[in-house]
């Protein structure tokens, strides 16, 4: 049972996140989040002083110019039948899949991380070659990778969702050096933190 004061928190958070979705991104195509002082989590398209922390940002080429929540909402829309068939096959909650693929890249299928991870999933070329995707910009082989690749990590981690993505985000290796915990790396703390909180909003809203 939430108290009426993190229900207001929560309320405000999704009142501005609904808001953010309305509005074009920056030309740069990126997303900041800010923890108020009453802690609540609030999104901007626009840097501010005061502990906004950068979240996100498209991946762009000379071709495609910049990346915009409408863009990315339609992008939603046309690849939800594949997300859910793609889920479905390997027994997946559809949400889950809609969480990774929104932290990861937006629903860019073009972007590109520095690291060179690429398209929906964000899979590095070593991934993606151990799961047969040749073409990673390419939506179905990619969902369907780095889907398979989660699957593997789901039963490696003996179902643990958390595990799972932090293995997704640092690798195995680093998941069982730190005795099949969450490694204290900042970037994965937040990366899982992120997608589970995405996760449950999806999950939720199925539910309705």
């Amino acid at each position: 049972m939430f108290s009426d004061q993190s229900t207001r928190k929560i309320t405000i958070s999704l009142l501005v996140s609904g808001c953010l979705l309305l509005s074009p991104l920056s030309v740069l195509g990126e997303i900041y989040k800010y923890r108020g002082k009453d802690g609540s989590i609030h999104f901007t398209d626009h840097p501010m002083s005061g502990g906004y922390k950068l979240v996100w940002r498209s991946g762009k080429s000379k071709s495609r110019g910049s990346y915009s929540l409408k863009k990315m909402n339609q992008n939603k829309s046309r690849l939800t039948p594949l997300i859910e068939k793609v889920a479905k096959e390997l027994r997946l909650h559809p949400g889950l899949l809609h969480a990774m693929v929104r932290v990861e890249s937006a629903y860019d299928p073009k972007a590109v991380s520095k690291r060179g991870a690429r398209g929906l999933m964000q899979l590095m070329p070593d991934t993606a070659n151990r799961y047969g995707v040749e073409n990673s910009y390419d939506p179905k082989q990619n969902l369907e990778g780095g889907a398979r690749y989660l699957s593997d990590l789901l039963k490696e981690f003996e179902y643990d969702i958390p595990l799972a993505l932090a293995a997704y985000n640092a690798g195995e290796n680093a998941v069982k050096k730190y005795g099949n915990k969450i490694p204290p790396f900042p970037e994965t703390m937040e990366y899982v933190d992120r997608v589970m909180n995405e996760y449950e909003r999806n999950r939720l809203a199925m539910l309705n």
